[in-house]
């Protein structure tokens, strides 16, 4: 597993190594510069004395004057321990050569160059000169000690100084981790106060402050639907065990307990029920998708749902009119679950006498919209968005608790979502219309 590293460390280890290739190469320019400086120095030092040495050899006639020649070299070079000359007349006749001294090095720049001789017009005089450049030699190995310690004190300085800017850059962040730190379920919502924060933290604070929200109303959610489970099994739960016991109180007919076996079993059919849509629920959170098939028409899948509801429907005194028609690539099964769910539901509301209208609309992008809408009281707009939660009843709606537990709607919205698509609801003038939006196409 790969190990966790310190961001501040490795912004100080990066500066520091940064600023030390920086300041390397500014070193290495500066290095460069004053040893090409010193060359041509040194190449214009021998270029002048090259210049001179041809002088004092012009001003002799005849070898008489050579020890002139020779007193003035002498006089020219002395206090020049640097510089060593060595003239010759042809191959080997030595004409002038200066005093040997001790502590030369090998630090020689030499230059050679060939001078008329003045008494024979047939005979060249050979110069060789050499300049001794140990004391720039060392000069430059001291330079460039001093830029190397230059260099690393100057990103020692600037990785500590990095170091202690990226600690106060930081704070904000340990700053946010302690509010972080500070949440319990009690105050989960609490949002983090960013308004010391960096810009750039900013955006960061606000997802974060968004996701608490999420988180929040998700943990009510969760807490409400814990109770509403409880109240929806107590009631069938505390029924049957009432019913067993009193059947096992006394002697019973065959009759009596056939009687109780049935009011039992509509009551356990009701609890399935209600534990295969909290598994369906359970399958749709974790990703489930539909299994699409071409269907040929909505119209007719409809038409079925009517006709598996129509004693309901008879009983409601309600009659269903089916508006519009699309096809497409479709779990039919789902449909006909989602269909029916809302259809029971505008049955259970809508007005005696009443038309309940399904519509079949196919929008824009390959996305049709189904939705059942009927007359009746109308929803008051707090509870609109909150339709599709799991339990969730609007108080007019919970006198039929006894036959309806609250997920149809929620199971709307999850075949809704296994399909790409989503839900709506509105209510206004006595009219409510629930629906939802299904991708016609793969997914």
């Amino acid at each position: 597993m790969r190990s966790r590293r310190s961001l501040g460390r490795w912004l100080s280890w990066w500066l520091a190594v940064q600023t030390f290739i920086g300041l390397g190469l500014v070193c290495i320019v500066v290095y460069v510069a004053t040893s090409l400086n010193f060359s041509a120095r040194q190449d214009e030092e021998l270029r002048h004395k090259q210049e001179v040495i041809r002088h004092l050899v012009d001003e002799i006639v005849t070898q008489d004057d050579l020890v002139s020649l020779r007193h003035k070299l002498d006089d020219f070079f002395f206090g020049h321990a640097d510089l060593r000359l060595r003239l010759t007349e042809g191959a080997d006749v030595l004409v002038y050569a200066t005093h040997p001294a001790g502590g030369m090095t090998g630090h020689l720049r030499q230059i050679a160059f060939d001078i008329p001789s003045p008494w024979s017009r047939t005979v060249m005089l050979r110069a060789e000169m050499a300049l001794d450049t140990a004391s720039d030699a060392e000069l430059m190995r001291r330079l460039a000690w001093t830029l190397l310690a230059s260099a690393l004190a100057g990103a020692g300085i600037v990785s500590a100084s990095g170091a202690w800017l990226v600690r106060r850059a930081l704070a904000p962040v340990h700053d946010l981790a302690r509010q972080a730190a500070a949440l319990a379920p009690e105050n989960v919502g609490q949002p983090l106060d960013g308004s010391a924060q960096a810009e750039e933290l900013q955006p960061l604070v606000a997802q974060f402050n968004a996701l608490l929200a999420r988180l929040e109303s998700a943990y009510q959610q969760l807490e409400g639907f814990n109770a509403d489970v409880a109240h929806e099994l107590r009631t069938p739960l505390a029924t049957l065990i009432g019913e067993t016991e009193l059947a096992l109180s006394r002697e019973r007919s065959v009759a009596d307990l056939r009687e109780v076996l049935g009011s039992n079993l509509e009551d356990l059919h009701r609890l399935a029920g209600l534990v295969n849509d909290m598994l369906f629920l359970s399958k749709a959170d974790r990703g489930e998708r539909a299994r699409r098939e071409p269907v040929g028409g909505l119209a007719a899948l409809a038409a079925e749902v009517v006709e598996f509801h129509d004693a309901s429907l008879q009983e409601a005194g309600v009659a269903v009119r089916i508006r519009g028609d699309a096809r497409g690539i479709f779990d039919a099964a789902l449909l006909r679950r989602a269909l029916s769910n809302l259809l029971a539901n505008a049955t259970r509301f809508a007005e005696r006498g009443s038309m309940i209208d399904v519509d079949i609309v196919t929008a824009p992008s390959e996305v049709v919209r189904l939705s059942v809408s009927n007359t009746g009281p109308t929803i008051p707009a707090e509870h609109l968005p909150r339709l599709f939660d799991r339990f969730y009843r609007a108080d007019r709606a919970r006198e039929h608790g006894d036959t309806n537990h609250g997920l149809g709607l929620s199971i709307v919205a999850a075949i809704a979502r296994m399909h790409g698509g989503s839900t709506f609801a509105r209510s206004s003038a006595a009219t409510t219309t629930v629906g939802f939006s299904v991708s016609a196409g793969n997914c």
